[in-house]
């Protein structure tokens, strides 16, 4: 490896150069994993454009004591490259507080912690610019080049890699309501007017729900609202954390998946959700032990609602008029609230600045991208790569923290045509593909 270059502020003006190997576009955490683990390679000349001014990931759920849900291990690049002088533990180094997390033994940073960290990396980086909101991609023939621009300024690559993440999902009864009603991605942000009404109902099942749910369950008393929260979801599932399914974030999980019929995965990706997206178990049992000493002093003025799906929502003079329907039952009923936050998820949504290229990218039979086995969603095979958005054909592992980094070494190896950081290629106990022939 070459020496380290000298760091920057990635807020300065930089004239784009003429042409680079690669150009990412969006810094979450994904691509600013990347963008650590190119840093060093000499042979990979890559530029980062971000449309924020500076890093930001899930402000909005920026709770006291909200952690995330995989171990800091997971962070941008250490299960690529242990010895990565960006690794959340040299993080903690040099901010002075290594001692502190070793003394806290949790392996689970801190969302804001993490947050920091990765602001703490995309500050040292050369190749990161902020401030620059991609407008359109196309493709250059003459030259083999994406030609991407970004305000006055334009850049040039023979590969891309989007990383432009996940918006808020806003559910069809809600889009154009009116009102003030919050989606978790704005919760911290809103915590304070939602507060003061009469009465708040949370939307939701998965980890984002109960954070708020316990927050504004611990200041119930204080301000006295009625407190609801419905969820379509069965009961209020706890995310599968035990050790062997956590071997299906794993290569040969990958690769077994990825090999299944479309339709066959696609119908496992509709009954993994709790793999990734339940509550963690010390939370629900929080919850529970909360509301239990709540009650001592009486009924708490609060509303647990599973197997209850919104069906409409309107709203005047305000308040929000929510259609409900239990849906075992099959029964309709409605509920009036004041307040409502949605912590209906994010998804994905293919970003305008593509049309231009469109032509140059697969899909599959159900409009989405085609993914191949090494990220790519070109026609090429390697042209342009993905991260995220790919939970139809690489599963669970596609929004988990833990493979970004085997990801991103995957995608390095394409992009230069040789394994710099070494892929594994197998790590489970178990095997996922029945057997050939006879076992014995």
């Amino acid at each position: 490896m070459s020496a380290p270059r000298e760091p920057h502020a990635p807020h300065a003006s930089h004239a784009p150069q003429a042409s680079h190997d690669f150009i990412g576009i969006g810094l979450g955490p994904f691509n600013l994993g990347l963008a650590c683990l190119t840093e060093p390679i000499a042979e990979l000349d890559g530029v980062f454009l971000e449309s924020k001014p500076d890093f930001e990931w899930h402000s909005g759920m920026f709770l006291e004591g909200a952690h995330l849900q995989t171990p800091f291990l997971s962070d941008l690049v250490t299960l690529a490259d242990p010895t990565s002088p960006y690794s959340f533990l040299n993080y903690l180094k040099e901010s002075g507080r290594l001692y502190s997390f070793y003394i806290r033994e949790n392996f689970y940073p801190l969302r804001t912690e993490y947050n920091d960290y990765c602001r703490w990396a995309a500050a040292k980086l050369t190749s990161v610019r902020f401030n620059r909101t991609v407008t359109s991609v196309a493709y250059d023939d003459g030259s083999g080049l994406y030609v991407v621009r970004a305000g006055d300024e334009t850049y040039r690559a023979r590969h891309l890699v989007l990383g432009t993440g996940t918006p808020p999902y806003v559910p069809e009864s809600c889009r154009g309501l009116g009102g003030d009603f919050l989606h978790n991605s704005r919760y911290v942000q809103g915590k304070a007017a939602l507060q003061a009404k009469e009465s708040i109902t949370l939307i939701g099942s998965g980890q984002s729900a109960a954070e708020i749910y316990y927050d504004l369950l611990s200041d119930i008393d204080v301000h006295g609202y009625q407190l609801n929260w419905i969820t379509r979801s069965p009961r209020f599932f706890p995310l599968e954390y035990t050790k062997l399914t956590l071997e299906m974030t794993s290569p040969e999980y990958i690769d077994y998946f990825h090999a299944l019929p479309e339709a066959t995965r696609y119908r496992l990706e509709a009954g993994q959700k709790g793999l990734f997206k339940g509550i963690d178990s010390d939370l629900i049992n929080e919850i529970f032990d909360l509301l239990y000493r709540k009650n001592l002093k009486g009924p708490v003025p609060t509303r647990l609602l599973a197997n209850t799906a919104l069906t409409s929502a309107a709203f005047a003079k305000g308040t929000y008029t929510l259609g409900l329907r239990q849906e075992e039952q099959e029964r309709d009923f409605s509920l009036a609230t004041q307040g409502l936050v949605l912590a209906t998820g994010y998804t994905y949504v293919t970003p305008d600045f593509l049309e231009p290229v469109d032509d140059r990218i697969r899909r599959d039979g159900h409009g989405r991208f085609d993914v191949a086995r090494n990220y790519s969603i070109d026609i090429t095979g390697r042209g342009i790569f993905l991260q995220n958005a790919g939970v139809h054909t690489h599963s669970i592992t596609s929004p988990d923290l833990g493979m970004g980094p085997y990801r991103n070494a995957y995608i390095i190896g394409e992009l230069l045509g040789r394994a710099y950081y070494p892929v594994e290629k197998a790590i489970a106990f178990q095997e996922f593909s029945a057997p050939e022939g006879t076992v014995v």
